[in-house]
């Protein structure tokens, strides 16, 4: 990877002419475009290359300007080449769900939240019979759950037409497990029942929003497919985007994962100045699972979305706020 050759807009024109899709399989697991060496590229070959890149299986990373011919086709766009190793790192260690990634982002751009919901599904799904995820699974050593938390995983109070939600499991870090879940789903399901719910406001109790899924609970499952018919029926970013309008989620500390996938379906999102998001699923061998793949990039676009999976990095909350994926950052307490 710290070889990567940069192809112009030559090397790609030849490249697109040969009709062979670059992947993973044949050697390919990244391909580096250098845009800024694109611009000479003549109008009737831009349309050809676009057809190509389109169809490949890998990551197609652009160095360069974000405005350069060819760059809305690239599923990320990086300044320099040192912005790309982070990203480089991440595609060497799980080739395989980099380019699953970045070929659902591409595919659900355009399609109805349901239709890309069940995208995502299915391409996790996918994952979890693959061997970048066997590894990880291998590698991580599960523990009892524990929780020392009194009271349901969700609280819920309710004055006239406002209803009042608090994420419940501290000492879990509102890990959202099957627990978690079950709770925010029976909560949401009185939400869409009830028209006179007007008002609903998401918030968590402890240090942070949530850390995400709950890993000691990952290959719990009896397999991908029981997996994906599961979330089909019981995802709380699904119930939650059929209420949207009625709730307000208010984040703080971290929201990683799942911790952030499941608010950005909200129509509202606050973040407090601490909180910071986070997408390290590419390290499990996986995808955002929770509806990520559909909520952060109808809020922030594609490419973003993209370089959020790859960097794994931590994005602060008035970068997020800048983007799109958070709506205000509240004050900071005096």
């Amino acid at each position: 990877m710290q070889d990567l050759v940069w192809l112009d807009g030559s090397a790609l024109w030849a490249s697109a002419q040969s009709g062979i899709p670059p992947s993973p399989l044949t050697g390919t697991p990244v391909l580096g475009i250098d845009l800024s060496a694109t611009r000479s590229l003549q109008q009737l070959e831009r349309p050809r290359i676009r057809a190509w890149l389109s169809t490949a299986g890998c990551v197609l990373l652009g160095l360069g300007p974000d405005d350069a011919p060819l760059a809305e086709a690239c599923d990320v766009v990086v300044g320099d080449r040192a912005a790309a190793e982070p990203l480089l790192a991440t595609i060497a260690q799980a080739p395989l769900a980099c380019a699953t990634a970045v070929q659902l982002l591409r595919s659900t751009e355009g399609l109805a939240l349901e239709a890309a919901l069940q995208a995502e599904s299915l391409a996790y799904a996918t994952l979890q019979a693959g061997p970048e995820y066997a590894r990880w699974l291998g590698d991580h050593r599960r523990r009892p759950v524990v929780v020392e938390d009194s009271g349901p995983a969700v609280l819920m109070t309710r004055e006239h037409a406002h209803l009042r939600l608090r994420l419940n499991r501290a000492s879990r870090r509102n890990a959202m497990s099957v627990e978690m879940r079950d709770a925010l789903l029976e909560a949401l399901a009185l939400v869409m029942a009830d028209d006179s719910i007007q008002e609903v406001d998401l918030s968590a109790l402890g240090s942070c929003f949530s850390t995400g899924g709950d890993l000691d609970e990952f290959g719990t499952a009896p397999d991908p497919v029981t997996g994906h018919l599961v979330r089909c029926l019981a995802l709380p970013g699904r119930a939650l985007a059929h209420c949207a309008e009625r709730v307000r989620i208010h984040v703080h500390g971290a929201c990683v994962g799942s911790g952030i996938e499941f608010p950005a379906f909200a129509a509202f999102v606050s973040a407090s100045p601490d909180a910071w998001f986070q997408l390290p699923e590419l390290g499990f061998g996986l995808i955002p699972g929770a509806g990520g793949c559909v909520s952060i990039p109808r809020r922030i676009g594609r490419q973003r979305a993209a370089w959020m999976m790859l960097s794994r990095a931590r994005v602060d909350a008035h970068t997020a706020q800048a983007w799109g994926l958070v709506d205000v950052v509240r004050a900071a307490r005096a």
